[in-house]
């Protein structure tokens, strides 16, 4: 008979691997903008690094509101295995709380020239990222729209579905891009303006795609997903708010430091903001992995927690963890090994133009490589909490850890110190260090902190 640890393993790893691939698939759509706008030049890459950041700031935090439908619906089902109308509500519930998040948003993007102005960047890319943000900008509502059925999909223990629309994607904005920045198969050069209506198109598709599928499939078809859709729920709603909006928050904290830097580096110069783009590419592609493992482990530890079985909870958080910094010192020696090999893809290094960039870029990676295992824990780490509901405490420790001891250090070390650029990744490193450690110390603690309610099964 195989052990309690073996089987958790084993549905860990079944779930984990298509939202590992599915998040990879996701920030290959990301990459494949950033490969065209590489070949309108440096200049895109910045400007287009710019509007992504600011868009990415807002789209991650919506996100973060609707991963509230993983662990709810992942109690419910540790409840009630076959539960259908709680299921049904709490996604309806998600998919009206992201959209009263958009419509504010939406106006905020719509204004992002003056934003970037604000924020001290140079006017002419400035100018560009607001362009590109006109269309890029409607992509929020479906992604987050996709980012719910995909949460609903993997609470059920089916995220395969979720995998096969992301990767058909891929090919669909790969080629919405190249009709719409260059002007093929009839199209209209837009140029940097096409990108963003690109990835709208991508978004709406990943949507629709994924809806179709629910409606479609037997297995999901049984929810009624559109059923009833404008019935009220208000404690629900509150609900998925109250758990949503910290996670949100923390998503928010740690994105936007992200996108901070990217700011602090448009005051250094264009290549060091270049370099940072390309780097930053890289690193999340390379973050999808404990990633993925995280959102796994939210679903295993709620189906855990739902049950009132505190030793499989246990199971699935230090699995979860081990996995995830076992891949994490796997990737940090890629990073050192390959830099250059990973740089070639988004930038010509026999263009002589591209040198400096090229340069900087193998150096912030060299940082990245050093903070994998503590980037690899706290996204686990925080995806093990949100398996038994903890989001508030984890958004505290998020705000000391990215902005007073991540942007404190990184600015000390880039402006009066004077290692600019690489000092703003030191300063990264040591954020996400920060919030690993709290992170891991307060599931180690979880029982005594009190945050297990349910009774342990014999």
């Amino acid at each position: 008979m195989r052990s309690p640890w073996r089987l958790e393993a084993g549905a860990l790893t079944a779930l984990a691997l298509p939202m590992i691939a599915g998040n990879i698939a996701w920030a290959g759509i990301a990459a494949t903008d950033l490969l065209l706008l590489g070949r309108l030049g440096a200049g895109a890459v910045a400007s287009g690094a710019l509007a992504i950041n600011l868009f990415n700031a807002l789209l991650i935090f919506g996100m973060g509101l609707v991963t509230a439908a993983a662990p709810l619906i992942a109690t419910e089902r540790g409840r009630r295995l076959h539960s259908v109308r709680d299921v049904r509500r709490t996604v309806h519930q998600t998919l009206r709380a992201a959209t009263l998040f958009v419509l504010p948003a939406w106006a905020l993007l719509w204004e992002s020239e003056s934003i970037l102005l604000l924020m001290g960047q140079e006017a002419d890319l400035a100018a560009q990222a607001g362009e590109l943000m006109r269309g890029l900008q409607w992509a929020l509502l479906p992604f987050l729209g996709f980012t719910t059925l995909r949460n609903f999909i993997a609470a059920l223990e089916r995220p395969v579905w979720g995998l096969v629309i992301m990767v058909c994607a891929i090919p669909f904005n790969l080629l919405a891009g190249w009709a719409l920045i260059f002007g093929h198969f009839g199209f209209p050069a837009l140029g940097i303006f096409g990108a963003g209506i690109a990835s709208s198109l991508s978004s709406s598709f990943l949507f629709l795609g994924l809806l179709s599928v629910i409606l479609i499939d037997r297995r999901f078809r049984r929810y009624r997903l559109l059923g009833r859709f404008w019935t009220r729920d208000r404690e629900r709603h509150r609900t998925v708010w109250a758990l949503g909006l910290p996670i949100a928050i923390t998503l928010g904290l740690e994105t936007t430091v992200f996108n901070a830097s990217a700011f602090l580096m448009g005051l250094i110069d264009r290549d060091s903001l270049a370099a940072h783009a390309v780097a930053i590419q890289i690193a999340a592609l390379v973050f999808m992995v404990p990633m993925g493992i995280g959102q796994a482990a939210t679903v295993r530890v709620g189906l855990a927690y739902g049950k009132g079985d505190l030793a499989a909870v246990g199971r699935a958080g230090w699995l979860a963890l081990a996995i995830g910094t076992g891949f994490a010192l796997m990737a940090a020696a890629m990073l050192i090994a390959f830099p250059r090999m990973l740089i070639s893809a988004f930038l010509d290094l026999s263009d002589p133009a591209n040198g400096r960039t090229a340069t900087l870029a193998v150096g912030f990676l060299g940082v990245a490589a050093l903070f994998q295992l503590v980037d690899a824990a706290q996204a686990v780490g925080a995806g093990v909490l949100r398996g038994i509901q903890d989001t508030r405490v984890p958004m505290i420790f998020a705000l000391i850890g990215y902005w007073v001891i991540g942007i404190g250090v990184g600015v000390i070390l880039a402006f009066p110190l004077g290692l600019q650029g690489l000092g703003i990744w030191l300063g990264l490193a040591s954020g996400l260090g920060a919030v690993a450690l709290l992170l891991v110390a307060r599931w180690t603690l979880r029982e005594k902190l009190h945050l297990l309610p349910h009774k342990g099964k014999a």
